[in-house]
């Protein structure tokens, strides 16, 4: 079966990360980019599960966060070569369309952390209960802070302004943890509460996170709960603040428990992070392939929930009462990166 041509110029703009594939039973993954260890990991996760069902594997990646392009062409390229299944992490819900039509062609959707908001472009999510991610570093930053938490100065350090699922569960998650009233949890930034300084968007990298930092301590330069999406941005933030000499008078809280993050939890420059498990979302996701590739079985959801639900630790070395947690020594044996 050939590639149609835009699926071919649009070749370019993705990173195709593994293999040959047979129309018979491939499985495809579709990440954000190819550099974030969360996706990477995903890669790694996927691979071996293809592998040990006897599927064949094609990665394909974005090249940053909220590009939807090079996605829509690595799914038409899936739909051209006859998958049996494509695991994606969509950038945004641009992608939806695409994944309808993959759908109408007989091939089996799964949305790895990131959910879609039409409910019509996946026949489910595997994922961590990002809202709960959210929750338990948001009840962790109230109870470390104590008497303080009543004139916090909150920033919020986001993906980007595009509500992306994952995006809007963590940050609402965080600030309801906290004890902010949040009027609509579907949206970021429905809050009005004075704590909150800020939304900036960081691109869930490093860079982005040094960027939007300095943008929220030039709002109010007493910031000191810094809320970050992902450990990438809780990097950049924390280089911002210590430019400024101001490293000590915030704690840093985040989503993710890749490595490094858990290892900036140990340094203690993260006071705490939510710990996700990418290689078993993926994992499991290629089993569920697998299984609607022989016999046309289709995954369902964890009881009481509208995905499949692959599990979140807090990760903290200051426990807080009432916040159920692990520590960085139990973190790193489940790290990843």
């Amino acid at each position: 079966m050939k590639f149609t041509t835009k699926a071919l110029l649009g070749a370019a703009a993705i990173a195709l990360m593994a293999g040959s594939a047979s129309a018979a039973d491939l499985a495809c993954l579709i990440t954000k980019n190819n550099t974030n260890p969360f996706f990477v990991m995903m890669k790694k996760g996927a691979e071996k599960a293809a592998a040990d069902a006897g599927m064949d594997f094609q990665a394909y990646a974005g090249e940053k966060d909220g590009d939807a392009a090079p996605q829509i062409t690595a799914i038409e390229n899936c739909v051209a070569a006859g998958a049996k299944g494509i695991l994606i992490t969509p950038s945004n819900d641009s992608v939806g369309p695409a994944l309808k039509d993959a759908r109408a062609a007989g091939i089996l959707v799964i949305a790895l952390d990131t959910p879609l908001a039409d409910k019509d472009a996946q026949d489910m999510t595997f994922a961590t209960d990002n809202f709960q991610a959210g929750l338990l570093i948001g009840q962790w930053a109230k109870a470390t802070m104590g008497d303080g938490a009543a004139t916090a100065k909150i920033a919020m350090l986001d993906i980007n302004k595009d509500n992306i699922s994952v995006d809007v569960q963590r940050d609402t998650g965080f600030l309801k943890g906290f004890g902010i009233e949040v009027p609509d949890l579907a949206v970021m930034g429905s809050e009005t509460d004075p704590r909150v300084i800020g939304h900036e968007n960081s691109d869930a990298n490093p860079e982005g996170g040094l960027r939007a930092m300095e943008t929220l301590l030039a709002k109010d330069p007493d910031i000191n709960v810094v809320y970050t999406i992902n450990e990438p941005a809780a990097e950049g933030a924390y280089q911002a603040l210590k430019n400024a000499g101001k490293e000590a008078q915030a704690i840093i809280v985040s989503v993710d428990g890749g490595c490094p993050g858990i290892a900036s939890v140990k340094g203690g420059t993260i006071g705490a992070t939510s710990q996700q498990y990418p290689l078993l979302m993926a994992a499991k996701g290629v089993e569920a392939i697998a299984a609607f590739s022989k016999d046309g079985t289709k995954p369902t959801a964890t009881e009481g929930l509208t995905f499949f639900n692959t599990g979140v630790n807090l990760v903290t070395d200051k426990p807080a009462a009432g916040v159920e947690s692990i520590d960085s020594t139990k973190g790193t044996e489940l790290c990843w990166g």
